[in-house]
């Protein structure tokens, strides 16, 4: 009767969950996201076979961001750090180091084909734009402003949680492969938006230069008075040639971001004549409790206030 009692306690303990003992008692992968789109990406990838921290939250801003002491100690005990790569995070060669941790450090753009920053504008004093590259060399790291680029970071996301936790591949890989069919369903959402609006109308502003990948995928074209880092204030002469730019291309609508100061661009449509026609989410993803607080959201966001404002819809 005893060992009757015994089989069955330990019966129960082993169909605690579909993976039995192993999963009943096994670590969560301790994974640090560097900014909040890749904390999204993470989440649906790893769901609770992760424990995740965000350097970077929501409306944060990568570019500028000073790293706290919570951080490096995240880092320290990070499994897994996931970052974009291409020079994004200005901190995180700091942090690391401050860190000393032992992670594997994962460069979620492998396998992106990266695009160069936008030429500055032409009539723009000599030397004085060349502080918008900044630490980026002329390489546009915002490649997650293309879907298509979305789907290589949540395969790279999902290889690597495989390499560093073997026993949850399976269910990573079945994660990611759920999640890249919502992002085509996206995607398509996006293309059909962009065909609706005519292309005559296909100029817009933004604060700063994050969405060129968005722009070659797409067909929008972005102008913007800030370079693809919010760190390097434009020029008096950098706006003044973007506001004569815009009235020879005939922007449709300046917008404003979630992460950047909105004085530019107030103070561009004051002078273009141009309504501000939203706010855009480009670096950084909203709060739980706003319109972009997942990156599928976001896109759909964006495209959304986009055609909302050139048609007026």
């Amino acid at each position: 009767m005893l060992k009757t009692i015994r089989l069955a306690a330990l019966m129960s303990v082993i169909t605690l969950t579909p993976f039995g003992l192993a999963s009943a008692f096994a670590e969560p992968l301790k994974v640090v996201a560097s900014f909040s789109v890749i904390e999204d990406f993470a989440k649906n990838v790893g769901g609770d076979r992760i424990e995740l921290t965000t350097i970077v939250g929501p409306d944060g801003d990568a570019h500028v961001y000073e790293p706290k002491p919570a951080d490096a100690v995240a880092m320290s005990k990070a499994d897994v750090v996931l970052v974009n790569g291409l020079h994004f995070e200005g901190f995180l060669q700091r942090l690391i180091e401050a860190s000393a941790t032992r992670a594997t450090v994962v460069e979620l753009t492998k396998g992106v084909e990266p695009i160069k920053m936008k030429e500055e504008f032409e009539e723009a004093e000599e030397g004085e734009a060349a502080g918008h590259a900044h630490h980026h060399g002329d390489t546009d790291p915002h490649a997650f402003q293309s879907i298509a680029n979305a789907k290589i970071y949540v395969k790279n996301i999902a290889d690597a949680f495989c390499t560093a936790d073997a026993a949850g591949c399976d269910t990573y890989k079945a994660n990611a492969d759920a999640y890249t069919q919502k992002l085509t369903e996206t995607e398509g959402e996006v293309k059909a938006a962009i065909a609706s609006i005519p292309e005559s109308k296909r100029t817009i502003i933004t604060s700063h230069d994050a969405f060129g990948y968005f722009e070659h995928e797409y067909g929008l074209t972005f102008l913007a008075p800030e370079g693809i880092s919010t760190e390097a204030e434009p020029s008096a002469a950098d706006v003044a040639a973007l506001i004569r730019q815009v009235r020879e291309d005939k922007a449709s609508a300046v917008f404003v971001e979630n992460i950047t100061n909105t004085r530019l661009i107030e103070q561009i449509a004051s002078e273009t004549g141009l309504k501000v026609g939203g706010t855009l989410y480009s670096d950084a993803l909203s709060s739980k409790d706003g319109p972009a607080s997942t990156y599928i959201d976001m896109m759909r966001n964006n495209i959304t206030t986009i055609k909302g404002a050139i048609l007026g819809s």
